[in-house]
């Protein structure tokens, strides 16, 4: 087995989860920036490997199995680095359902593949639109601190709250496209 560049990548970006959350309780006033810095560098490694596999031709198996479990580990740290910064009903129930809401399509995707119908789970849209509104929240929240006299912290609040909401309409979308194959087996 030969480890391609995304790949690479993809492992960096799975190393960045632990140093994330060292970060994140530094005790100094600019250990946000360093999160939300760490964040970047994660989000940029993410695009970087998709790029590079297709631009590139080379994708691999290991790659394909680890890039989603990096994204949603990393994801899924920050969350609960955030709600347990920032203890809410809100920001706990918003974060349940993205999380939740991974795991459910995770399970949903590899039960279709195994069935053969994995083309009825593709990626759509409103997913990436939701996955758009939840990095830059991630990122917002994590900074937690007014920039430029703007309320970061309380917008990425409200972009967490939408990109849960947009997890929904999303998950559903799934559910509905895979609900013929559910109901037959």
């Amino acid at each position: 087995m030969r480890i391609t560049i995304p790949t690479i990548l993809t492992l960096v970006r799975i190393a960045l989860i632990p140093i994330l959350v060292v970060a994140f309780y530094l005790p100094w006033s600019g250990a946000n920036q360093l999160s939300v810095a760490i964040f970047i560098l994660a989000a940029l490694t993410d695009w970087a490997d998709g790029w590079v596999a297709r631009k590139f031709e080379m994708s691999s198996r290991l790659g394909a199995f680890l890039d989603p479990v990096a994204d949603k580990l990393m994801v899924a740290v920050a969350l609960v680095l955030i709600v347990q910064a920032n203890p809410g009903l809100i920001l706990a129930v918003a974060a349940a359902v993205i999380i939740g809401r991974e795991i459910t399509v995770s399970a949903l995707r590899e039960w279709m593949a195994i069935i053969g119908e994995s083309a009825k789970v593709q990626v759509q849209w409103i997913g990436k639109l939701k996955t758009t509104a939840q990095m830059v929240a991630i990122g917002f929240c994590l900074y937690g601190e007014a920039l430029f006299g703007l309320p970061i912290l309380a917008i990425g609040q409200v972009l967490l709250v939408v990109a849960a909401a947009l997890t929904l309409i999303s998950m559903s979308m799934y559910l509905r496209a895979a609900w013929p194959a559910l109901r037959a087996q």
